[in-house]
């Protein structure tokens, strides 16, 4: 029995993060797998340049990176640096143990590449659940780890409001 491409994508995982709850959930076909507490932007939400706000819309997780990295790995243009050590807390908003690169999929969020907009693990776990990033969708290193392992390049995120 052959399945049908509808059918397919229907059962397909993808990523549902809803800004209101605060919250990133794995779903395949209508089952969730995994939820997880995120933050995105406190900036808000849009898709301008250079606002540092979360873009809203469809997206698809278009490159992973950091596969194998160890837990806290800190990584700068996409290359891993070294490791963050909780006993020496930063203020800034680094990006931590794995990067999922959004491309936006429609009009309003073409550019979302282009404004690096990753889901990724952060050394600000404390303020998850609220927004506070400056733009990308932060996780838990743990969860962060977790979401990778359950995801393929391709796979569709939808971010709502």
């Amino acid at each position: 029995m052959q399945t049908s491409e509808a059918e397919a994508s229907s059962d397909r995982r993808r990523v549902e993060v809803s800004v209101a709850e605060q919250r990133l959930r794995v779903l395949e076909g209508q089952r969730e797998l995994a939820s997880f507490p995120v933050s995105t932007s406190k900036f808000g939400l849009g898709s301008e340049e250079g606002s540092h706000k979360t873009p809203l819309g469809e997206f698809e997780v278009g490159e992973k990176i950091g596969a194998g990295a160890a837990l806290g790995t800190v990584f700068k243009g996409r290359e891993p640096v070294g490791l963050y050590d909780p006993a020496e807390p930063v203020e800034e908003d680094l990006v931590l143990t794995r990067i999922l690169w959004l491309n936006g999929l429609e009009e309003q969020n073409a550019n979302t590449r282009d404004r690096y907009i990753y889901i990724h693990g952060t050394n600000q776990e404390g303020r998850l659940g609220r927004p506070a990033s400056i733009g990308c969708i932060r996780m838990a290193n743990r969860d962060v780890i977790q979401l990778f392992d359950l995801l393929e390049p391709g796979a569709p995120v939808s971010v709502i409001a």
